[in-house]
């Protein structure tokens, strides 16, 4: 439902069974294990979950959990398709214009976090981008199916399709629980925002029924809770897709590596959804304000405890000149960023110098 997929790899770095505790001979304390599981399609993605656990059976209850509410999520999230006995964000975009939709309380939350930031990120990221994005998502798809014929959707269709993305006209009431667009032309689309807030969700959930630890990539949406109980390990790396440097939608290589613990780190890139036009490259993530895809980086990494908030703040600042970019990243409360430049150089902020393989930083505190 969203930008890249598989934009971050887990960098898992166990070796054999895994035992806590000073030694096998003292102790009552907890034995824990790793495990992982992984499953598909949810959010038209993979999920990978890694987690440590006392034994197998315990880890696939939390995994079963995991993948259960992954998909209850994707059910309403979704804009595409409609569910028996679900008010969704299609059945939203259905009623534009006719009447307000009662909705979950995960919609409604996280539709205000969207218009909650809708300003101070200058208003790049517009989940009422609907009419905008499905117009480009048209062109897109008919220009990956015959990449002769690929071509640019025209302006003037452009510019008729965003006379229908004015974000004010997103009304939620709270009290009643529902949501409702204004204008009858206009419709959601959540893909910039979605993934990374079910991540915080189901992790958040799954760790109060007990999961001692882990890490979960939903399409590359890292969220990472509680630190590796490896007896090695303090932090979880996670590395950093280099655009330049992948086969097949399969990593051969990360520009860097970051360490981290309680914390998400999700990218936004121009490498994986796009079509080629005149030899140009046309990826997915689009300016509301030029109408256009943005320009200016080949990704850009968010790093904050809040995987719906980094995910949302990554697509705003990969659609921000530098300066500005930087600004809005380095302004925000426990808010690090990492870009990586359309000439392959890298920036970060100052926040991430203790955090980064290429810096010195490890996975442990020594």
């Amino acid at each position: 439902m969203k930008k890249s997929i598989n934009v971050l790899i887990i960098l898992i770095l166990l070796m054999g069974t895994i035992l806590i505790g000073c030694s096998e001979s003292v102790s009552n304390e907890p034995v824990y294990e790793r495990y992982s599981y992984r499953f598909l399609d949810a959010f038209d993605t993979v999920t990978q979950v890694v987690g440590y656990a006392e034994s197998e059976e315990e880890f696939m209850e939390y995994a079963n959990f995991i993948e259960e509410r992954t998909w209850e999520l994707h059910r309403l999230f979704d804009r595409f398709n409609s569910y028996e006995g679900v008010n969704n964000i299609k059945t939203i975009n259905d009623q534009a214009g006719v009447e307000p939709v009662k909705v979950e309380q995960e919609i409604l939350d996280m539709i205000q976090l969207a218009k909650d930031w809708y300003g101070p990120s200058g208003g790049k990221m517009n989940i009422a981008i609907g009419a905008l994005s499905s117009l480009w998502s048209e062109y897109r798809e008919e220009g990956s199916y015959d990449p002769q014929n690929a071509k640019l959707p025209p302006r003037e269709k452009l510019e008729d399709a965003a006379q229908h993305i004015d974000h004010d006209k997103v009304i939620i009431d709270h009290e009643a629980g529902t949501v409702f667009l204004e204008d009858p032309k206009m419709s959601l689309d959540v893909g910039a925002l979605a993934k990374g807030y079910a991540a915080e969700l189901v992790v958040n959930e799954v760790s109060e029924k007990g999961l001692a630890a882990g890490i979960i990539s939903l399409g590359g949406n890292i969220k990472a809770f509680g630190k590796p109980l490896d007896g090695d390990r303090d932090r979880w790396g996670v590395g950093i897709l280099d655009p330049d440097k992948q086969i097949f939608d399969v990593v051969s290589e990360n520009k860097d590596t970051i360490f981290i613990n309680d914390a998400s780190v999700v990218s936004s890139g121009d490498y994986q959804r796009y079509y080629i036009v005149d030899g140009e490259i046309i990826h997915h993530i689009i300016d509301p304000d030029t109408l256009m895809p943005g320009n200016f980086y080949r990704s850009m990494t968010v790093i904050t405890k809040h995987s719906g908030l980094a995910d949302y703040l990554s697509t705003a600042a990969f659609l921000l000149p530098f300066e500005e970019s930087y600004a809005l990243i380095d302004s925000t409360e426990d808010v690090e960023g990492f870009w990586i430049m359309k000439d392959g150089s890298v920036k970060f902020t100052d926040g991430l110098t203790d955090k980064l393989r290429s810096q010195g930083a490890s996975g442990t505190d020594d």
